[in-house]
């Protein structure tokens, strides 16, 4: 039933004879189209074939070929460019007639100063950075965790960080334990007794296996056990830890993170925030400015970039601390200094190699064992080293350092200062979450870890002035890559000047009949330029 004023809708039915029409027209439709296409003719694009092996100075043509691709390139970049430009300069005119010498000047100016600024950065030190950024995030904060890889607590702590801190006034200092998973149990207790007379320390396990930016961690709650060293673990102490100072001093606080590369200063930061917020990765020194990372309304964290290591320090020290060691110091140094401070009975178990006469040797049998050959079937020693470097720095290999037998605090350390650094927190509770977090660690047996003898204390570098020049190994470096790509850099023109090169070298010792065959392959390749690829070589 339907009312009068109410329309109904148009019915889509329609009748087979119509249905079936409609296809019959589409049908001979297409038929026409083909038939159309087939008459006009299809046309393939053409196959390069390539300059052929035989011919000669095949290199030479083929660097020509390319030179010449690139110069088109930039030349209709160039003109695109001009064509943008041409609608904004007549907009001006137009608003502005009187203006035109005007414009034409203040941009050369405006980008001249771009240009000065762009180079004074590029030219400044990027340790030098480093050290106004760790500045920076020292003067901004409350309280400063320094971050220690618990498998040698001592040789990442640095002094002159830690005596820049206490000298600055009312900012309290914090170590925390991190990778403790590890390190063996027993040695993890002695140490986290050893640190604890000097400043609180909160033992820590970060997160590896956190989801990309705002997709938060669905953690599944269990009662006997709160969190597991799968995921992070020491997080709460270390949350309650600052809570607990924040109510005390009753206002907002900033948490400065700070320490040696590659002893998870961002790491932290993300297990905290249960978030991936700051990069994270196994090169050393991916954190290169401040980041500010608020956890809650009332907290928020300062990640800086890593201590900048004194070259006064032991070739040990500058392998496993610096960033650079690799670029400063030959990998096989870097490696022999770490092999050399560690126990070599246990080295050989966990590599499982043969007894070793010396660091040389080692790496023969390591090379030998992992397959790591040159030509010819001798063993890569090189390869082997960078692969122990690479192990010692990363998150996986467990070793460990025993405590100093007699307690002896630094200078910049005394009663007075480590009584001042310990005021405002809850070290009662810290010692109990400290306990549980031992618990639930899964550490390393004995048996399966590496002693390492430590160099102790790492100097490093916190003022600008006493950064080093450049090591004669940069030196060396930039003086073969001047070589190579002459003063100003410009690739272009050495590529230029070896094209020249070699048509004089073509020009004395080719004959006539090569002469000629060359410049017909030339003048091939000028007149189809666009059509070919010249980058892949045929065989």
């Amino acid at each position: 039933f339907c009312r009068p004023y109410e329309l109904k809708k148009a019915s889509k039915r329609m009748t087979c004879h119509k249905r079936y029409k409609i296809k019959k027209k589409v049908r001979e439709h297409h038929r026409k189209l083909r038939k159309e296409a087939k008459k006009r003719g299809h046309k393939k694009p053409r196959k390069d074939p390539g300059v052929p092996n035989s011919a000669p100075f095949k290199e030479a043509l083929l660097r020509e070929a390319e030179l010449r691709k690139q110069q088109l390139e930039e030349l209709k970049q160039q003109q695109k460019l001009e064509r943008q430009k041409e609608p904004e300069k007549k907009r001006k005119l137009e608003v502005n007639p009187g203006d035109e010498q005007q414009s034409n000047v203040e941009p050369e100016q405006e980008f001249g100063e771009h240009k000065s600024k762009k180079a004074k950065i590029g030219k400044q030190n990027p340790k030098k950075l480093h050290c106004q950024e760790l500045k920076k995030v020292i003067e901004a904060s409350d309280v400063v965790l320094e971050i220690l890889d618990a498998r040698d607590p001592l040789g990442c702590r640095c002094p002159q960080v830690e005596e820049a801190i206490v000298r600055s006034g009312q900012k309290k200092l914090v170590l925390v334990l991190n990778k403790s998973d590890l390190v063996p149990k027993e040695n993890l207790e002695n140490w986290l007794n050893y640190l604890n007379k000097e400043l609180p320390t909160v033992v820590f396990k970060a997160s590896t296996n956190l989801k990309d930016k705002g997709k938060k961690l669905k953690v599944r709650k269990k009662k006997s056990v709160p969190f597991t060293s799968k995921i992070c673990c020491g997080k709460e102490a270390l949350w309650k830890l600052l809570e607990g100072f924040r109510e005390s001093c009753g206002k907002t606080i900033q948490v400065g993170v700070i320490g040696f590369p590659n002893v998870g200063k961002s790491s932290i930061i993300n297990s905290l925030k249960q978030e991936q917020i700051c990069n994270v990765g196994v090169p050393m020194g991916l954190t290169r400015s401040i980041q500010v990372v608020p956890l809650d309304k009332q907290i928020t964290v300062l990640d800086s970039p890593s201590f900048i290591i004194s070259p006064c320090n032991s070739s040990a020290a500058l392998a496993l601390r610096s960033p650079a060691s690799i670029e400063e110091l030959k990998p096989l140094e870097a490696a022999s200094a770490i092999l050399s401070q560690a126990d070599s009975r246990q080295v050989v178990l966990k590599y499982t190699v043969p007894e070793y006469k010396d660091s040389l040797d080692f790496f023969a049998k390591l090379a030998q064992r992992r397959g790591l050959q040159q030509k010819g079937g001798s063993p890569n020693v090189e390869v082997a080293a960078k692969l122990l470097w690479s192990e010692w720095t990363g998150a996986s290999l467990g070793y460990y350092c025993h405590p100093p037998t007699s307690w002896n605090p630094p200078p910049h350390l005394n009663e007075r200062v480590t009584a001042g650094m310990k005021k405002g927190f809850n070290l009662e509770e810290l010692e109990r979450n400290n306990a549980h977090s031992l618990q639930v660690l899964r550490s390393p047996h004995l048996a399966n870890a590496i002693l390492f003898c430590s160099s102790g204390l790492t100097n490093g570098i916190i003022d600008e002035k006493d950064i080093p020049g450049e090591l004669p190994r940069q030196r060396e470096n930039k003086q073969k890559k001047g070589k190579v790509h002459g003063e100003d850099n410009n690739a272009e023109i050495s590529d230029m000047s070896l094209v020249e090169e070699t048509r004089g070298a073509m020009l004395k010792e080719s004959t006539a009949g090569e002469l000629s065959a060359r410049s017909l392959i030339l003048d091939r390749m000028t007149k189809e330029d666009d059509a070919y690829d010249f980058s892949t070589d045929y065989v």
